[in-house]
């Protein structure tokens, strides 16, 4: 087994501790700028009219 110290996230050097999980700033600013433009996202097969809370969710409202 290897004992290595966790790596970067972003670019793969060796973490510090002042920056934790990621090696430098400019490292966790580039992770921050992924998750501001959505590019982390869990793909799916729903539409976007699927979360609307519509009448297909099973409750009966009357307006």
């Amino acid at each position: 087994m290897s004992s290595k110290a966790p790596a970067c996230p972003v670019c793969g050097r060796p973490r510090v501790a002042k920056h934790r999980p990621f090696c430098s700033v400019r490292c966790a600013q580039r992770d921050l700028g992924h998750w501001l433009k959505g590019s982390y996202r869990i793909p799916t097969n729903e539409e976007p009219g699927d979360m609307d809370g519509g009448e297909e969710d099973g409750l009966d409202r009357e307006d």
